[in-house]
């Protein structure tokens, strides 16, 4: 039984905050005096390449690299689709109630975390030693994957930082050009242009991947503990039923699809008089039941 990966989609939500982001400042940029004005390398390498050396020496390089490739996974959503794993979870369990546990071990099974935790299941190991193991499991792979988040948290705190210090920079170079007129523009400019660079750093670039990749990973862990459930779901070999009911109580109401203890309300035809189920007769009483003995028999004991 293969688990029905969706196909990978764009994120459209990150995709059109950015462009709309970066669209307002290119329209307020070109419409100044000029677009060249903006760029200035000394700011640059003061904001972008200065902040970037000062996370590098919070994180290690193999933290701060693989933040860098986790950036990408925000403008993707995320491929597994829970209801399609509820529903698997429900297959298997279907199936070891009739053919046992060992039945399993022959269906192929594409998500990684569930392939890795229905070993145990295999194994017949207590669900203690399961529950623990893959919670452990979960958590340190929450931890791994938010220290990306870490790091772009850490470049919009550091951003800012680095422009002031480049403002710092411009003015001093200002001040002490004040006896050479034509000095005092550039000094100036690098002043500004730092502040700016710092801030669209911070607000545009790093603060936006670092709340996208903790969203991101808090969608992971709650599928990854839909799935330890399920596992322990398949080790005490509960009801198909009651392990769907508690699996859909991860998703949100108006995406669970399913469900077969629903609540349904009685139709109102129900409830006319006409449709009400006669009342129950009460079981005749002892003296109901001794037959009282008529003219006859009186007249047969010679009464």
């Amino acid at each position: 039984m293969n688990l029905r990966r969706s196909k990978q989609l764009a994120d459209s939500a990150t995709i059109v905050g950015l462009v709309g982001a970066v669209a307002v400042i290119i329209y307020a940029v070109t419409t100044s005096s000029g677009v060249g004005i903006f760029f200035d390398l000394p700011s640059f390498l003061i904001v972008i390449v200065g902040s970037s050396f000062i996370v590098l020496i919070k994180f290690n390089a193999r933290q701060f690299l693989q933040a860098w490739a986790n950036a990408f996974h925000v403008f993707f959503l995320p491929q597994e689709d829970p209801q399609d794993i509820i529903t698997t979870i429900i297959r298997l369990q279907q199936k070891a109630r009739v053919h046992g546990l060992l039945s399993l071990e022959d269906e192929p099974i594409d998500q990684p975390f569930l392939k890795y935790g229905i070993k145990y299941v295999f194994a017949n190991i207590s669900p203690i030693i399961i529950k623990n193991t893959l919670n452990k499991e979960v958590y340190y792979t929450l931890e791994r994957h938010q220290s990306g988040a870490r790091v772009f948290r850490a470049l919009a705190n550091v951003g800012p930082a680095m422009g002031m210090i480049g403002t710092l920079i411009g003015l001093v170079q200002m001040l002490a050009a004040l006896d050479s007129p034509a000095k005092i523009g550039p000094s100036m400019s690098i002043a500004l242009l730092t502040t700016l660079y710092g801030a669209l750093l911070a607000n545009m670039v790093a603060t936006p991947i670092a709340d996208k990749l903790m969203l991101r990973s808090q969608e992971e862990y709650l599928l990854n503990m839909l799935i330890v459930d399920g596992l322990l779901g398949l080790q005490e070999g509960l009801h198909p039923y009651i392990l769907e009911e508690m699996l859909l109580s991860y998703l949100p109401a108006s995406q669970r699809v399913g469900g077969r203890w629903k609540a349904r309300p009685m139709p109102e035809a129900d409830l006319t008089p006409e449709k009400k189920p006669p009342p129950p007769q009460k079981a005749p009483t002892e003296t109901q039941q001794k037959p009282l003995p008529s003219q006859d028999n009186h007249s047969n004991l010679g009464l």
